[in-house]
C-alpha cells in the first residue's frame, strides 16, 4: 500500500469515528460520504491557504465573479479528478469494503442555480482555477435551491429542494466574516468634519451576511480558488421583551423575516412582496461582497487610488447591477471620496455581461420600491442618471425619444429604474455571449448605448469545462480519445483537432460506436432504476433537454414526434424507418402556466404512443423529471441528436449545444446563438440547419398570419386538430385548447412557420443515420472541432480583454 492510500484511509476512519462517532458497522451511507469528503478536503486545505497567501504576497489584481447562480452539480467526483486521485481513493475504500461509486453517487447536486447562467458560472470557476487566474466567485447560499420537479398525473409539481437539510461537508463556515446589510430607513443630510455635506442612511433594518466558502481546485495544478456564498442571519436570535410577555411568535419574527433573504432561489415576483424579496436578495449579496472585497484591498492599500488596478468585478447578467450604486455609496458616504473620483473608480472596476435579449429579464424596478427598500441607492441612481443625461441633452436637444431610450429612470405608468442601463453606464465593458447575440445588442437592443460607447461593447462566446463535460461525464470516450491522441486536450481542448486524422479510421469509428452503445445501455439502466422509464437503448436518441420556455420550442420537437406517430399508425412508415426515442427534460418556472401545460401535453402524447402496439415498438417519448447537472451528465454522452431549435434571435448563446458536440452528438439547430459558431467550426456537412434566420423572422413578423401555415400544411393541420379535439387527452378534450389558440392567433415564436423546414430537416437526419459510417464520421468531426468552445478559452479572453489579470502560479 502506498503512503497516500494509507494516510487517506486513516483520515477517513478518523472522521468516521471522531467526527461522527461511528464505527464501520454502525455508520450510515451519509456518515461514510461525509467522512470521505472531509478526508478529501484535507488534501485541498494546504493548497487553498497557500493560494490565498500567494495572492497577498504578490499583491495581484483579482477578478470577482458576481452571480446569483452557481450550478455546481456534484463535487466529489469532479474534485477527485482535478486532484488526479480517483484511483487512489478507490483503492483506499476497497480495503474497507466500500466502493468508490456508492460514495460518489450518494452526493446531492448543490441547488444553487436554475440553468445555463449558473452552470456557466461554475464552468468559469473551474477554468479560472485550472488556468491559475486569481479569481473568486460570489453568490448566495440558498437554503432551498431550484425546486425539485416531480410529474404527478402528467403535470409538473414543484417540491422544495432542501439540499442543506443534512449540512454540506464541502463548505467551511466563516463566522469571522460577517457583515451587516441595511434596508429601509431614511436619508439625512449631515455636515462632515471637513465642512462638506454628506448623506447619512439611518434608522435601517439590519441583516447579517455570513460567509461560507467552497474550495475550487484547478485540474492537476496547485491553485485552489474560492467560491464564497452569503447566508442571511438575524442580528439577534429573538426579542426578549416579546418572549417575556408571552408573545413567542413575535419573539422570533425578526429572525425568521431576516433569514428569508437567503432561503430560496428566485422567489416568485408576481407579487409586490416577491419583488421586494428579489431586490433584497440582489442587494444583500452585492453589499456583503463589496465589503469583503474592500476589506481584502485595505490590507495592503491606504487609499483607493489603485482600487481598479487591483479589483475587477464582473456582473454576471443584470441581477448584481445594484452593486454599482452600492460601491458609489460606500466611496462617497463612508470613505468621503468626491463624486467624480468615486465614479471614475467605479466605472473602471465593473464590467457587465448581458445574457438575454428577453425584455422581461432586464431587471426593471419601480422607483417606489427602490425608494422604500434602498432610499440612499435611489438617490445615487437618480444622480448618476442626472449627470449622464447632461451631455445627452446637449448633443440631442429636444430629442425626447433618445433621452427615453437612454435614461436609467423612465416614466410610463410609474417611474421605473432600468438596471441593465445602470450596468452599461457604470461599467467599462459590456459583452455579449455569442457573435450573433453581441450584434443584436449593438444593433437592436442597446443600439443607442452602442452609439455612445462603441469601445465598451465586445463579444466573448461562452464555453464549457471539458473536465466535467467529457473527462467526468463520459469516461469511456475520454479514455478512447486519450489513448488515441494523448491527454493534452484536457487542458487545451483545441488538441482534439488531432482526432481529424482518425475520422476515416474504420477501427476507431467502431470503437467510438461501442462507447456510445455502452453509454446508452447505462442510461437505460439509470432511467429505469431512478424513474421507471423503459428506454430502448437500440433506438436513435433524440434529446431536447433544457429549461422550458416558449422560445426554446419544445413544442416543435413534440410536433415532429406526433408527425412520426401519425405516419406509423397510418401505415406510412418505411421499411428503413429509424426507431427513435425522443427525450425531453427540463423545468418550467412555477408560474409559467403555458410551459407547464406543454409538459402535460408531452406526457399525454407519450401515453398515447405507449398505448398503441405498432407505435410503441418504433417510437418513444421520454420525459426525465428534475433536470439538473447530474441528469445532464447521464444523458448527454448517450445522445445521437442535439435539439437546439430556439427561434432565431432569442437564444443569447446556449452551452448545452457545446456539451452535446463534445460528446459526439450531431446538432439539429437554427441560425441562433452559438449554433452559428458551432456550424462554422464543425462544417455544414456535420450540422443540420433549418428554419428562418433573424432577418427573416423580423421581416415575417410584420405580416405573420400563423393560421395560413396551418391551412397550407396538411400534416401540421392534423396535429393541431388532434390536440384541439382531445385525441391525446380524451378525458379532458379541451385541456390543450390554450396551446392551439396561442399558436393559431399569435405564435410569438414561429413554431408553425418553421414546422415544414424542421420536419424536412429531420428527414435528412434519419437518412444520414441510416448510413452508420457516415453518421459516425459526422459525430467524430463534431468532437474534433469543438475546441473553441472550452470555458478555458472564454476565461482567457475575459482575463486579457476585460479584467486585465495574469495567471499566478502557486
Amino acid at each position: 500500500m502506498n503512503h497516500f492510500i494509507k494516510t487517506f484511509r486513516e483520515s477517513f476512519l478518523y472522521h468516521l469515528i471522531y467526527t461522527f462517532g461511528k464505527d464501520r458497522y454502525s455508520a450510515t451511507q451519509r456518515d461514510k460520504y461525509n467522512s470521505f469528503v472531509l478526508a478529501v478536503r484535507e488534501n485541498l486545505i494546504a493548497q487553498w491557504i497557500k493560494t490565498q497567501q500567494e495572492y497577498y504576497y504578490r499583491d495581484v489584481k483579482r477578478a470577482y465573479y458576481l452571480s446569483l447562480e452557481f450550478l455546481l452539480g456534484r463535487l466529489l467526483r469532479n474534485i477527485s479528478i482535478n486532484l488526479d486521485l480517483p484511483d487512489d481513493y478507490r483503492a483506499a475504500l476497497d480495503e474497507l469494503g466500500i466502493t468508490y461509486e456508492e460514495i460518489v453517487e450518494f452526493e446531492w447536486d448543490a441547488g444553487l442555480g436554475n440553468g445555463g447562467l449558473g452552470r456557466l458560472a461554475a464552468c468559469f470557476l473551474d477554468s479560472m482555477a485550472t488556468l491559475g487566474y486569481p479569481g473568486y466567485g460570489y453568490g448566495i447560499r440558498y437554503e432551498y435551491g431550484i425546486f425539485t420537479q416531480k410529474i404527478v398525473n402528467g403535470y409538473q409539481v414543484e417540491f422544495p429542494e432542501n439540499w442543506l437539510r443534512y449540512g454540506n461537508p464541502w463548505e467551511l463556515a466563516r463566522p469571522e466574516l460577517i457583515y451587516s446589510v441595511d434596508f429601509y430607513g431614511r436619508v439625512n443630510t449631515v455636515t462632515g468634519q471637513n465642512g462638506r455635506y454628506r448623506m447619512e442612511w439611518t434608522d435601517t433594518d439590519q441583516v447579517m451576511a455570513m460567509a461560507y466558502d467552497y474550495p475550487i481546485p484547478g485540474y492537476q495544478c496547485n491553485t485552489v480558488s474560492t467560491l464564497r456564498l452569503w447566508s442571511a442571519k438575524s442580528t439577534r436570535e429573538f426579542n426578549l421583551d416579546y418572549f417575556n410577555s408571552g408573545d413567542y411568535v413575535g419573539a422570533i419574527e425578526d429572525k425568521t423575516n431576516s433569514e428569508t433573504i437567503s432561503k430560496v432561489l428566485y422567489p416568485d415576483d408576481h407579487t409586490m412582496a416577491g419583488k421586494e424579496l428579489r431586490l433584497k436578495q440582489q442587494y444583500f449579496f452585492v453589499s456583503a461582497t463589496l465589503r469583503d472585497i474592500i476589506r481584502r484591498y485595505k490590507k495592503f492599500h491606504q487609499d483607493f487610488s489603485d482600487f481598479s488596478g487591483k479589483v475587477a468585478v464582473q456582473l454576471n447578467d443584470t441581477h448584481p447591477a445594484i452593486a454599482i450604486a452600492e460601491l458609489m455609496r460606500i466611496f462617497v458616504d463612508e470613505e468621503s471620496l468626491g463624486w467624480d473620483e468615486a465614479w471614475s473608480i467605479t466605472e473602471s472596476t465593473f464590467s457587465y455581461t448581458n445574457h438575454t435579449v428577453l425584455p422581461e429579464a432586464q431587471e426593471i424596478w419601480s422607483e417606489a420600491l427602490m425608494g422604500h427598500l434602498l432610499p440612499r441607492h435611489l438617490q445615487i441612481i437618480q444622480e448618476i442618471d442626472r449627470r449622464f443625461l447632461i451631455p445627452i441633452e446637449k448633443n440631442f436637444p429636444g430629442d425626447h425619444d433618445k433621452k427615453k431610450s437612454l435614461s436609467i429612470i423612465t416614466e410610463n405608468e410609474e417611474r421605473q429604474i432600468h438596471m441593465a442601463r445602470l450596468a452599461m453606464i457604470g461599467s467599462h465593458s459590456v459583452n455579449g455571449v455569442s457573435e450573433l447575440h453581441t450584434e443584436i445588442l449593438k444593433k437592436k437592443i442597446f443600439n443607442d448605448f452602442y452609439q455612445l460607447y462603441p469601445e465598451r461593447f465586445l463579444n466573448i462566446t461562452n464555453g464549457i469545462t471539458p473536465r466535467r463535460w467529457l473527462l467526468e461525464a463520459n469516461p469511456g470516450l475520454a479514455s478512447l480519445i486519450t489513448e488515441a491522441i494523448g491527454s493534452k486536450w484536457i487542458k487545451d481542448l483545441g488538441a482534439l483537432r488531432g482526432l481529424e486524422s482518425l475520422v476515416d479510421d474504420t477501427e476507431f469509428r467502431r470503437r467510438f460506436r461501442a462507447v456510445k452503445k455502452a453509454n446508452k445501455a447505462s442510461l437505460s439502466r439509470i432511467l429505469m432504476a431512478e424513474h421507471g422509464l423503459n428506454y430502448f437503448p437500440d433506438f436513435f436518441l433524440d434529446c431536447h433537454i433544457k429549461r422550458f420556455h416558449e422560445y426554446k420550442r419544445q413544442l416543435l420537437t413534440l410536433f415532429h414526434a406526433i408527425t412520426l406517430y401519425n405516419r406509423i399508425i397510418e401505415g406510412g412508415k418505411d421499411d428503413d424507418f429509424i426507431p427513435r426515442a425522443i427525450l425531453f427534460s427540463g423545468k418550467a418556472a412555477p408560474g409559467y402556466t403555458f410551459c407547464k401545460l406543454i409538459i402535460k401535453l408531452i406526457q399525454c402524447v407519450s401515453d398515447t404512443i405507449q398505448a398503441n402496439p405498432l407505435a410503441k415498438n418504433n417510437l418513444q417519448i421520454l420525459f426525465v423529471p428534475n433536470y439538473g447537472v447530474t441528469p445532464a451528465q447521464q444523458i448527454i454522452p448517450s445522445a445521437d441528436l442535439s435539439e437546439q431549435i430556439s427561434t432565431a434571435g432569442y437564444e443569447a448563446s446556449g452551452t448545452g449545444n457545446m456539451k452535446f458536440i463534445l460528446n459526439g452528438a450531431v446538432t439539429i439547430g437554427t441560425f441562433d446563438g452559438s449554433n452559428i459558431e458551432i456550424l462554422n467550426q464543425v462544417g455544414a456537412d456535420n450540422f443540420f440547419l433549418f428554419g428562418m434566420n433573424t432577418a427573416e423572422i423580423t421581416e415575417l413578423r410584420r405580416t405573420y398570419t400563423p393560421r395560413l401555415f396551418y391551412e397550407q400544411n396538411s400534416a401540421l393541420r392534423k396535429i393541431l386538430n388532434q390536440i384541439a379535439e382531445g385525441h391525446f387527452c380524451p378525458d379532458d378534450p379541451g385541456l390543450f385548447a390554450p396551446i392551439v389558440q396561442a399558436l393559431l392567433h399569435e405564435d410569438r415564436y414561429f413554431v408553425l412557420a418553421d414546422y415544414a423546414s424542421y420536419t424536412s430537416c429531420q428527414e435528412r437526419v434519419s437518412a444520414a443515420y441510416r448510413n452508420e459510417e457516415l453518421w459516425t464520421r459526422m459525430a467524430l468531426c463534431n468532437i474534433a472541432r469543438s475546441g473553441r468552445f472550452s470555458s478555458d478559452r472564454t476565461v482567457q479572453e475575459y482575463a486579457k480583454k476585460i479584467w486585465k489579470i495574469t495567471a499566478v502560479p502557486v
